[in-house]
Parts: structure tokens; sequence; C-alpha cells
């Protein structure tokens, strides 16, 4: 049964692999979400700051050098109880001092259908920040 705010839920997608990013950002908008994409943490942190987003969805290892890690730090400060999903191709897990507290990490390769679902549990038990 779909959540009846869902389609008010914006979604930051930050993968730097374009097929990546649009595969999951595809997924996500034929469930109704709003979605935002960026390629790497500098990108994603400008677009924290000027638009209101009820879940953070990033890879952790991101062009330019940048990484999810210090990108989901940084999106804590702007809002403290943003949720946080990570995911990576590289590891098969984070340890709880690397990752923002109550995320959750998603290993590479993911089924769309996984994201969507994943996406529906966290923003479920999530308030919307879309005030």
């Amino acid at each position: 049964m779909p959540l009846p705010d869902r389609g008010a839920a914006t979604i930051l997608v930050v993968e730097d692999e374009p097929t990546v990013c649009e595969l999951a950002a595809e997924a996500l908008l034929d469930e109704g979400y709003r979605v935002l994409t960026a390629a790497d943490a500098w990108e994603a942190e400008a677009i924290l700051a000027r638009e209101s987003v009820d879940l953070l969805f990033t890879d952790i290892d991101l062009a330019r050098n940048t990484d999810g890690l210090s990108l989901a730090r940084c999106a804590r400060r702007l809002s403290p109880d943003l949720p946080v999903v990570y995911t990576s191709g590289g590891r098969g897990s984070l340890t709880a001092c690397e990752a923002v507290p109550g995320s959750v990490f998603v290993p590479k390769p993911y089924r769309p259908s996984q994201l969507v679902a994943l996406t529906q549990d966290v923003l479920r038990t999530a308030p919307l920040h879309t005030l």
C-alpha cells in the first residue's frame, strides 16, 4: 500500500557513476518521489543548503575525492534528524563510528526494488522535513 505522503518526499541521490545514479533516480521517480541528484559531495552540499530534503541516499566513494561519510555528517549538521542511507560497491558494511547515528547501509549491487523498499521503510519511521 503506498504511503499517502510519499509524493511530497524529496530524496537526494548522490552517486558519481551516471548510469547507477540514473537507475536509482528513475526507480524513485517511478514511485512518486521528488528526486534531486548530485555527482559529488560538493554538489550535494550546495543542494542541501538550498533545498529541503527528506532522505539522503549517498555512495561512500564519490568523484573529486569527496566521500559520502563526510557528506552525511555535513547534512546532519544542517538537519540533525535527516535519514541517511549509504551505499558502496567497495565495502560490505560500515562501522558505527564511521556512519551517522541511525543510518542504513545497502551494499552494491542493489536492485531498484530494494532501494524503493528501503526508502519506504526509512521514510515510514522518520518525519518528513518538508513542513
